[in-house]
């Protein structure tokens, strides 16, 4: 039996959290539906090289349900998926369908079974009409050849069904991307379809878009179509699901029903906060970290610091951008001083409030774009580290891309120093000063077969243009001076960069960036697959470049981090900006409030 398709207002379901444990949501999950499950699985594994991505997983999806599979990046919802469509085989486990034992060669077969998929991105010919879209490869025929008015007739039906009507014989691509997420959906239903899973369909779309495409789904519902929803966006679980199947780690940490599970409990289940507390007491027990620098609910933020005078003047009064395109790094006696300033400052028990600039370097003001974040607020000051935190999908990645040009604003203004500014290109980005270590440093970062020393002067180079060739004894000379003062371990440098440690990688990423002399420079995910040691050298050197006047935005999925290391946090929920905090209220507790939504 499944709850009606209203849409709950989490922070209404704290009651019914605090009643139910997790040994009782998931025994109300068990025998919420006598029925039989339309696509179950059993004890599931999967692993790829080094990789456990599925560890005995218990799945199942009941007719006439709509089902939303949460957890964060590398939970294993992908790969989940991929099973149970036929594009990789599980190592062991088994898949029911219908009660009865498959086991798709390949997402045709699954297909043909009735379980259709619909990804993030549209998978339809832009170029093509909405029918041959909806019918391409299965077009209807008549005395052997294919039969257009039937295929049109076809077509308006099966929009029909889905309370959608379009002009059939319209290039796809003349449509919205939310109507190309129905003309999807048509196709996927145009044959028996007992189960459609949809990948974070919603995405691209708006809040109107959104609201469509969940009438349509609720729809789909009541004609007994199971369907499993992929999602990163708390409110809209709520909002569609009747159950929800928590992954975490590649292991399902639970299933229960929507109404049982209050947001500010599924936060906690995904990002396991029980489990990282106890990581962060034995890493403080091992030396790496002090307790009042990540667990102390009274934490002093880094602005609030016992600081030398010199200090002071160097983060009120930063040296102001110079012109040259070469930055010589400081010489290590003084960067070994700041970075045990920085550390010393972090446990200080006394402290004294530093006086901030009086106008922030870069400033947000209304900066949005259609369909990845809704216009969002911020400034950073000189000197400063201003921390996102969120969960994946919330936006973070999104405002730091639109910052650096990568991706283009479509409202709102951006201010350095007071003035308007253009960010229509990273190169435009990179001459206001502006650095930017993507989350995927593999994909977005590191070009793995070239020298530690060439990914180094990558940017340098890009911004003098490439017919100002950096002289090889230069490019040397740079590349061994920020290899030892950020401590990269490496035979030289011209070993290839692919060769090196994650934490090594990440910090030659860093040098990059810190030999263009930056201004800004913005960190997704820094720390992401790096060993602790590495994960803290990091930390503890982000805070001396803070000290030395650079402004920094830091993003992670680790509160802790984002915690220990920033003045200020932004904290970011479905695409938007729902608080800022400081001080006292920038704790754990309150930010994953904040996050599930019970804390605005």
């Amino acid at each position: 039996m499944t709850h009606p398709a209203s849409e709950p207002n989490p922070q209404a379901m704290g009651a019914a959290a605090h009643r139910a444990g997790d040994a009782t949501s998931a025994a109300n999950a068990a025998n919420a539906d006598a029925r039989a499950p339309i696509l179950a699985t059993t004890a599931v594994t999967k692993t790829f090289p080094g990789v456990k991505a599925l560890q005995r997983v218990d799945f199942r999806l009941f007719p006439g349900e709509i089902h939303t599979l949460m957890g964060q990046n590398g939970a294993g919802k992908s790969t989940l998926i991929n099973v149970l469509t036929g594009v990789v085989a599980p190592d062991a486990g088994t898949i029911r369908l219908g009660g009865e034992v498959v086991a798709f060669a390949s997402p045709q077969e699954a297909e043909a079974a009735g379980v259709r998929t619909l990804y993030q991105e549209v998978n339809l010919c832009p170029n093509l009409s909405v029918a041959e879209n909806i019918f391409a490869g299965r077009q209807p025929r008549r005395f052997g050849a294919i039969d257009w008015p039937a295929i049109k007739r076809r077509a308006q039906a099966a929009l029909a069904r889905l309370d959608v009507s379009l002009d059939v014989t319209r290039s796809l691509d003349a449509y919205p991307i939310a109507v190309q997420q129905m003309v999807a959906i048509a196709r996927a239903l145009s044959v028996d379809a007992r189960v459609l899973i949809l990948d974070e369909p919603t995405s691209s779309l708006d809040d109107g878009e959104v609201s469509q495409l969940f009438k349509i789904l609720r729809h789909l519902k009541q004609s007994g179509i199971a369907i499993l929803f992929v999602t990163h966006f708390i409110e809209q679980t709520y909002a569609i699901s009747d159950r929800i199947t928590v992954m975490r780690n590649g292991e399902r940490e639970g299933e229960y029903l929507a109404r049982d599970l209050p947001a500010d409990q599924l936060v906690a289940k995904m990002v396991g906060h029980e489990r990282m507390s106890a990581r962060l007491r034995e890493a403080a027990h091992e030396g790496h970290v002090s307790h009042e620098g990540y667990e102390s609910q009274e934490r002093q933020p880094v602005r609030q610091q016992t600081v030398s005078a010199t200090q002071a003047t160097e983060a009120t009064q930063p040296t102001q951008p110079t012109q040259t395109t070469e930055a010589t790094p400081p010489t290590q006696a003084t960067q070994a001083t700041q970075a045990t300033q920085a550390t010393q400052a972090t446990q200080a028990t006394q402290t004294t409030e530093a006086t901030p600039p009086t106008h922030p370097f870069i400033e947000l003001q209304g900066v949005g774009r259609r369909g990845t974040l809704q216009p969002i607020d911020l400034d950073l000051q000189r000197g400063q580290i201003l921390g996102l935190a969120g969960l994946l999908g919330s936006g973070r990645t999104e405002t730091a891309r639109l910052l650096f040009g990568a991706d283009r604003t479509d409202s709102g203004v951006i201010l350095i120093e007071g003035r308007a500014v253009k960010l229509r290109s990273p190169r435009d980005a990179v001459r206001h000063g502006i650095g930017y270590c993507a989350e995927d440093r593999k994909k977005e970062g590191i070009v793995a077969e070239l020298s530690i020393r060439e990914n180094i002067l990558l940017a340098l180079q890009a911004r003098r243009g490439w017919w100002r060739k950096i002289s090889r004894q230069r490019a040397r000379e740079l590349a061994d001076l920020w290899i030892e003062r950020l401590g990269i371990k490496a035979a030289d440098a011209e070993q290839p960069i692919g060769l090196l440690s994650g934490g090594n990688q990440q910090k030659a990423l860093l040098a990059r960036w810190l030999a263009t002399d930056p201004q800004l420079l913005i960190l997704d995910e820094p720390t992401r697959g790096i060993d602790v040691a590495a994960k803290f050298d990091i930390m503890d050197r982000l805070l001396a470049l803070c000290a030395n006047g650079l402004s920094i935005l830091f993003i992670s999925s680790e509160i802790s981090e984002v915690l220990r290391v920033s003045h200020r946090v932004a904290v970011l929920r479905d695409r938007r900006k729902i608080a800022e905090v400081a001080g006292k209220a920038s704790n754990e507790d309150n930010i994953y409030r904040l996050i599930a939504g019970s804390g605005e």
